[in-house]
């Protein structure tokens, strides 16, 4: 519930500022006229009790992110790089160019499929009632059927080829640059550049290579999914779009249960990053699932400590962007959801504080870096998880046994310090020693020379 509340503080305050924003570009001395007859009244509030039953959906409609748009860094990882894919950005001068490459690669999946230009389109339009409803109203109001399902057609073709093209190895054939490529990729999985993932089904249903199409979304998927391969299966259900899709991907296994524990533990008090833990005999180890809810902690013996357990994870360029949509998403206030994404980059932003910590945990398998260097890592976890709210249950458990564990073992850190510290001077007191002693024989071997 904790997290519910802040995200509709977050609404209300943003209502507020909207409100207030109005009221000064009005001017505080001109009067505010506002007049509605009870008949309208009564009517929305029995709207807002409608919609109030039902605000909670597995599949919230596609929409402007409204919640994370004042982020310092919304533009650099919700921003579009080369392509518009769907009604929020379409008609935006910056993706005109991709607009001819979207026709090329739709008329060779159509090509493909075995159907002709019309019956491929006509399965979209005959649905677009129904399509209609997976967008909020604010995005395709400008929109009639015949327009809305055109760009939907083409938008779904083109990523479908697009797709199918990547795992091949031969999108180049269609005079794609590597970096036009690589961004592409990266649109495919932002917020605001989904389609309804009916439309692709839809399109791989009618298409002669709907096996092989299939196949080729679930690789393109695998690919981005950051980690090595579950031993689960993700759940047998129709995604909402390909965002939910890598999702269902990254939490693809059992969810692990949650112990009664007395200790009282604080989510938002730390346990330490990765080298405080390491400094009170805390081992990390990568385990085997990759799912991301596979984080455990097994304590040992007494003198050896713990084993920290977590999915190995790569990160590249997009990473940050992934999640950073991925979190995006979870905070949509109409999808019912456990935060589980949100939870997973709040617990390892947690553990990084900086370069050090990511060198660690590379060392223990469990981060492979193909960003560049490990302060860049530490600085892209650092970012997205900015102001994040997690689900207080999700790996509770194992906070509760790092919290305690830490917080009971702290004599340790000093422990360890003070010998490097007695170490440090025993070794600078050699130093100085040795130095000494070389000068006085070096001023002894010439007072004797010269005596």
């Amino acid at each position: 519930m904790e997290h519910i509340v802040s995200i509709e503080e977050m609404i209300h305050s943003r209502k507020v500022e909207r409100k207030e924003a109005g009221e000064t570009s009005r001017g505080h001395d001109q009067p505010v006229i506002v007049s509605s007859s009870e008949e309208e009244n009564f009517m929305k509030l029995k709207e807002a009790r409608v919609k109030g039953m039902n605000r909670w959906t597995k599949k919230p409609k596609i929409q402007k992110d409204l919640l994370l748009r004042g982020h310092k860094d919304f533009q650099k990882y919700c921003q579009p790089r080369v392509i518009s894919i769907g009604p929020i950005h379409h008609g935006n001068p910056r993706y005109r160019l991709a607009e001819e490459y979207k026709l090329t690669l739709a008329a060779n999946f159509i090509d493909e499929s075995g159907k002709t230009d019309k019956e491929l389109y006509m399965v979209i339009k005959n649905n677009i009632e129904q399509l209609r409803r997976c967008f909020d109203k604010e995005v395709i109001h400008n929109y009639n059927d015949d327009a809305l399902s055109w760009m939907l057609f083409v938008d779904g073709c083109t990523t479908l080829k697009f797709i199918d093209s990547v795992v091949d190895g031969n999108v180049r054939r269609f005079q794609i640059t590597m970096v036009q490529v690589a961004s592409v990729q990266q649109d495919l999985f932002l917020l605001e550049n989904q389609l309804p993932y009916q439309i692709l089904d839809d399109l791989i249903k009618n298409s002669n290579k709907g096996e092989k199409l299939k196949k080729s979304v679930q690789s393109f998927i695998n690919v981005h999914s950051m980690t090595l391969k579950t031993l689960e299966k993700p759940a047998n259900k129709e995604p909402a779009h390909l965002l939910d899709l890598l999702r269902n991907r990254l939490l693809g296994c059992t969810s692990v249960s949650h112990k009664n524990n007395s200790y009282q533990e604080d989510w938002r008090r730390s346990f330490g990053n990765v080298q405080k833990l390491k400094a009170v005999g805390i081992h990390l180890m990568a385990n085997e699932a990759s799912c991301l809810l596979n984080i455990t902690f097994t304590k040992k013996w007494k003198f050896y400590g713990g084993i920290l357990r977590l999915p190995p994870i790569t990160v590249d360029d997009l990473t940050g962007i992934k999640f950073f949509n991925l979190i995006a998403y979870e905070m949509d206030p109409e999808f019912k959801n456990d935060y589980a994404v949100t939870s997973y980059v709040f617990f390892l932003d947690s553990l990084i504080k900086e370069a050090k910590d990511v060198m660690h945990l590379r060392q223990a398998g469990i981060l492979r870096n193909f960003l560049g260097s490990d302060d860049e890592v530490a600085q892209v976890f650092n970012e997205i998880a900015t102001d994040l709210v997690p689900n207080p249950e999700i790996y509770k458990d194992v906070r509760v046994e790092l919290q305690r564990y830490y917080h009971d073992n702290k004599f340790k850190i000093w422990i360890s310090q003070t010998v490097f510290y007695q170490a440090y001077s025993g070794v600078l007191l050699g130093l100085t020693l040795s130095l000494v002693q070389m000068i006085y024989t070096i001023l002894s071997y010439e007072y004797q020379r010269r005596h």
